[in-house]
């Protein structure tokens, strides 16, 4: 075990992850976070840890850390979170074709299936039963309300492992062993920048020379539905085949992309692929879309989250469709393929970043890994 003392410039999911692998190592840790709480990306999203959506090898093996990693954290804890797995439904012969691929090659590896139409119906009575083909079942995921357990993973890391937060401080220069918020500054061994875009503000030049751009998307929640009904687990359209690299397993998969592309071209446009959630109140996440610039305009389209509703009509049924928030987020993500962007600055200075929309997904895995590495 260490004594040596850490810096982590942020308090999303990324910089709490860093924060956690440094705590267990001994290290004293401090958080710098420029709001009272954290309000960007780790709090705009489903709330999905989804070891689906990646590749089986590391990528998956890290999801499932991160999954194992959640789940102590939110049984030690007392965070809300719902085992519920998840459902990709089919509706037309080339999806099913995709699903029985992806089976096929994973039923080893993961806990995965191919349902009939019936057993998908029996996982959840929100699904659409209107030529219903068949579904994929993956009993890996699990849905956190992020909005609330991001706050409940800091306070955790506080309590259990004497990590110090400095909330309201924006720290606007680092000069390894210090970082500097004004005229006040603070030193440490070890400084992880894990901010997200605001890496932008720190290392401009640093930004611009590197293949990274910023992601915007739009999401929505409905309302609490009437007498604790629950949908189980989360649901997927066939869109969301194409959108994540775990299902490049499926053979026929650019067969499908294709009829998408012809079909569906104003979705793909803006990056639409749907998906729904629902958290512990009986609210539903439902979302999103996908656009990617340096810079993005504050408004959001009503007709993506039209397209999205729409869309989201055709595999799911449930008790109230009332609109009860809108919003958008936006997180960076690198446009080299690469899944993480990792940077030694300086001697003693390192940048994690750059994980994209998966944050949720493999931030606990990553730092664990990176951190216990070194």
């Amino acid at each position: 075990m260490k004594n040596s003392s850490a810096i982590v410039i942020g308090a999303g999911i990324v910089g709490l992850a860093t924060a956690r692998a440094l705590a267990l190592r001994g290290y004293r840790v401090s958080v710098f976070e420029r709001n009272e709480k954290a309000v960007g990306a780790s709090i705009r999203n489903f709330g999905m840890v989804w070891p689906i959506g990646q590749e089986t090898g590391p990528l998956f093996e890290r999801a499932m850390l991160s999954r194992s990693i959640w789940k102590e954290i939110c049984t030690e804890a007392g965070v809300w979170h719902d085992e519920v797995g998840s459902l990709h439904l089919a509706y037309q012969d080339d999806e099913l074709l995709a699903i029985s691929e992806y089976v096929d090659v994973n039923h080893a590896h993961r806990d995965c299936a191919l349902l009939t139409p019936q057993q998908a119906l029996e996982k959840s009575p929100a699904v659409n039963p209107n030529g219903l083909k068949g579904a994929l079942w993956s009993g890996e995921e699990m849905i956190v309300e992020s909005r609330v357990a991001v706050g409940q993973v800091a306070a955790y890391l506080a309590e259990k492992y004497g990590v110090e937060f400095h909330w309201n401080t924006a720290i606007s220069q680092i000069s390894h062993p210090e970082v500097f918020s004004g005229k006040r500054s603070w030193k440490a061994e070890e400084i992880f920048v894990c901010s997200g875009a605001d890496f932008e503000t720190l290392y401009p030049e640093l930004f611009l020379a590197t293949d990274i751009t910023k992601c915007k998307l739009q999401m929505m929640r409905l309302v609490a539905q009437p007498d604790n009904w629950r949908i189980g687990p989360a649901l997927c359209g066939g869109l969301s085949m194409i959108h994540y690299p775990g299902f490049k397993a499926a053979a026929s998969l650019p067969q499908l992309r294709k009829r998408y592309e012809e079909q569906f071209a104003d979705y793909l446009q803006w990056g639409i692929h749907v998906m729904v959630s629902q958290n512990g109140g009986g609210e539903l996440t439902i979302g999103d879309s996908h656009e990617y610039a340096l810079v993005h305009d504050p408004f959001d389209k009503e007709f993506i989250n039209k397209m999205i509703t729409e869309y989201l009509q055709t595999f799911a049924n449930f008790k109230d469709w009332k609109l009860m928030q809108s919003w958008h987020g936006i997180y960076p993500k690198m446009t080299d393929g690469r899944t993480e962007l990792i940077l030694e600055i300086e001697n003693g200075v390192t940048v994690i970043n750059g994980v994209g929309g998966n944050g949720m997904t493999l931030s606990f895995g990553l730092c664990e890994q990176y951190i216990g590495s070194r």
